[in-house]
Formats: C-alpha cells, sequence, structure tokens
C-alpha cells in the first residue's frame, strides 16, 4: 500500500512539473507576441532594435532574477553544486522558470515605451536593476509575504492584498517603471512642431497584430497556469480570461473608432485587469472589467498624445499596463465581491490600497532607477543617431537587406 501511495505521489509531483513548465513556455512565448507588437508601431527604422531589445532583456532577466531577485523574494538561491541542484524537487526548479517568464515581462513592457530613442547598455542596465532589486522587491510582498505586508492587509483591510496572475505585481510595476523611464527620456525629435502632434504611423499592421495575437494566446498560460499545479487549477480562470479579453475587444473597436491598433490592444487591455481577479470573478465581472480597461487604453493613449507632450510613450504602455493594471487590481475587490456574484475573500479597501502601493512603489523604485543610470552613462540617443534610426545607430543593419 505504501509503494501504490508512492507512486501516485510521483506521479502527480510529475503532473504538476510538466503543467508549470508548460506554462513557462507559454510565457516564453509572449515574449514573441511582445517583439512583434513593438516591431509593427515602431518606424521601419527601429524595427531591428525592437526585435534585439527583447531578446537580450530576456537573457539580462534571466541572469538578475537568477543570481539576486528570486532570492530576494522567495529566499531562495541556486548556490550549490549540481548534484545538490538535482535532488531537489524538479518542480520547485520549473517553478523559478514559471516565475522568470513573468520578471522578464518587465523590460519587455518598459521597452514599448522607451522605443526609438534610447541608448542599448544602458537600458540593459536598468532592466537588470528592475529585475534583480524593483520588481522582486514588491513580487516577494505580495506572493511570498514579505516584510510583513500581507498581514498588514489583512489586519487593517480584513483580507490580504489577492493578485492572482499579476495585474498590479507584474503589469502594474511594469507599466509604473515605464511611466519613469518615459519622462526621464523625453519625447522623440519631431513629435511635437509648433505645440502641434506630429503623428508617427505605425510601421506594419500586420506584424502589430501577430504580436497582439501571440501574446493573446500565451495569455491563458499566464493567467490559468498561475495555479501552479493541476489539482489548483480552475476553469472559471479560463473563462474569466476569455470573457476580459472580448470585453477589451468590443470597447476597444466602438471608441477607438475601428482603428487597427486599438482593436488589437484591446484584448492586452483586458487581460491585463482580469489577471489579478480572474479566480474570484463572475465571467459576467470579468466582462465588465475587460470592457472598463478597453476604454480606459483607447482614452488614455489619446489623452497622452494630446496633451501629455513630456510622456513620449509610443506603444501605449503605462495606458495599457500601468493604469489598466490599476484598475485590475482594484477591479478584482468589486466584482470579487459575493454581492456581485464572485467567490468573495477579497475586500475593496485592500484591492484599492495595494494597487496603489504598487504603482507608487514602482513609480518611485523607477524614477530612481532611470535616474542614476542616466547620471552615470546616459539614456538617450544622440539626435543625430535618433534621425538614422536605432537599427543602423546601434546595429549596424536595418531591417530589410538593401541590394548593391
Amino acid at each position: 500500500m505504501e509503494e501504490v501511495r508512492s507512486a501516485v505521489q510521483s506521479l502527480i509531483q510529475g503532473a504538476d512539473t510538466v503543467f508549470i513548465l508548460l506554462g513557462a513556455i507559454m510565457v516564453l512565448a509572449m515574449h514573441a507576441g511582445f517583439a512583434f507588437l513593438e516591431v509593427g508601431t515602431v518606424r521601419h527604422k527601429n524595427q531591428v532594435n525592437a526585435l534585439v531589445k527583447i531578446m537580450t532583456d530576456f537573457a539580462v532577466s534571466t541572469l538578475a532574477y537568477f543570481f539576486i531577485g528570486y532570492q530576494i523574494a522567495y529566499g531562495v538561491d541556486f548556490f550549490a553544486n549540481a548534484g545538490e541542484l538535482s535532488q531537489r524537487n524538479g518542480y520547485d526548479l520549473v517553478k523559478f522558470f514559471f516565475l522568470l517568464t513573468f520578471a522578464a515581462a518587465i523590460p519587455a513592457i518598459i521597452s514599448g515605451g522607451v522605443a526609438e530613442r534610447a541608448k542599448f547598455y544602458p537600458m540593459l542596465i536598468a532592466a537588470a536593476l528592475c529585475v534583480g532589486l524593483v520588481y522582486p522587491t514588491f513580487e516577494g510582498m505580495v506572493w511570498n509575504g514579505n516584510y510583513g505586508f500581507q498581514e498588514m492587509m489583512e489586519a487593517n483591510f480584513g483580507a490580504a492584498f489577492h493578485d492572482f496572475a499579476g495585474s498590479i505585481v507584474v503589469h502594474a510595476v511594469g507599466g509604473w517603471i515605464a511611466l519613469a523611464a518615459v519622462y526621464l527620456l523625453g519625447t522623440r525629435n519631431g513629435r511635437y512642431r509648433s505645440g502641434q502632434l506630429v503623428a508617427f504611423a505605425p510601421s506594419n499592421i500586420p506584424f502589430l497584430a501577430l504580436g497582439s495575437w501571440v501574446l493573446t494566446v500565451g495569455w491563458f498560460g499566464f493567467n490559468v497556469m498561475s495555479a501552479q499545479t493541476i489539482e489548483a487549477v480552475s476553469g472559471l480562470v479560463a473563462v474569466n480570461s476569455l470573457m476580459a479579453m472580448v470585453g477589451g475587444i468590443f470597447v476597444a473597436m466602438i471608441i477607438g473608432r475601428k482603428d487597427p491598433g486599438f482593436i488589437h490592444n484591446g484584448p492586452l487591455a483586458g487581460l491585463v485587469a482580469v489577471c489579478a481577479g480572474s479566480d474570484v470573478m463572475h465571467p459576467i465581472g470579468a466582462l465588465v472589467t475587460g470592457g472598463v480597461a478597453g476604454a480606459l487604453f483607447v482614452l488614455l493613449f489619446e489623452f497622452m498624445q494630446k496633451r501629455m507632450h513630456k510622456f513620449d510613450d509610443v506603444l501605449g504602455v503605462w495606458p495599457l499596463h500601468g493604469v489598466c493594471g490599476l484598475w485590475g487590481g482594484i477591479a478584482a475587490g468589486i466584482f470579487g465581491a459575493e454581492s456581485l456574484g464572485g467567490l468573495g475573500g477579497v475586500t475593496f479597501l485592500s484591492q484599492l490600497v495595494g494597487s496603489l502601493i504598487g504603482a507608487g512603489f514602482a513609480l518611485v523604485g523607477g524614477l530612481v532607477v532611470y535616474s542614476i543610470v542616466r547620471a552615470i552613462g546616459g539614456i538617450r540617443l544622440s539626435e543625430e543617431d535618433e534621425f538614422q534610426g536605432a537599427d543602423l545607430a546601434i546595429h549596424k543593419i536595418g531591417a530589410n537587406a538593401v541590394e548593391t
């Protein structure tokens, strides 16, 4: 009987390991979505740079999170010989891979905001600091209860801060760090003339759409597999993610006047917002959450372009991730309530305060990191290099070969 019990336990453990590994691979694939969303949005002379940034940011993020960030967030390090590491539960090692893909989303988010005029190596250094220090500090507070954060929230507001899949921990943190970076970097040359906005049209709508679809599909690994075990997996998370995605598309289509850029960012806005409460909301609540997020993205993106001249956010990552993520954290406290058909276990005040703390922490962290990097080596391309384009100025090659 003991042998049977042991065999069953091993089978469950192996299934959970495969489950979270598939989740890690799906979220890893989302980075291709980040890349193509940026490639399709930036001007043609910056497409190579967009692709290279996402790839190299992931490599730097892995090193920063492996050697520093994971220890800060969870108190786990890998400073042991291979024999000791191999004796550890394979699930625990794969869990690191899964959580790394979340951490690496931070510089991928920031990349879209600072596109077309940022230096290469200084931004990599900033990415390492964000993933190694800023992000895991807040991640550990929320998902590991570090520094007594969750105990404080529960004692003061009746429930712990709930963020199932990262509306605040990942998206809002990435979006508010990006806002700081965008502000310190300044606007692209030629963006405004005599106080009037000069529109820089997306270079490739099909690539933009491809990026949106890759992100949308991968998001179901991001959300559903945040359960981290097969036993805990929830069909409710899948359906809520679907409904929020559709709500974002529908509202972005209406308010955005059928603009393809808005329509293809609509599902992303909805999915960002539903991450926090996807495990506790009713599907209709998720639909409303996604719809509000779609509206927030369109309206705030247009407002930034026309009114916030010091914030040249190329892909709109602050409204998409920062504000929609903030809304998602708060929405979990609204639509997660039993009175609105949710599963309960959340309070509005806890979600409101926790969400604001996350946004504020990220904004301050971003200002500190990018101010330091700017003071040491600068973060902005020269005017000549920006005019030439980051592809030729940094990588010495364009997106398309020129025949001679």
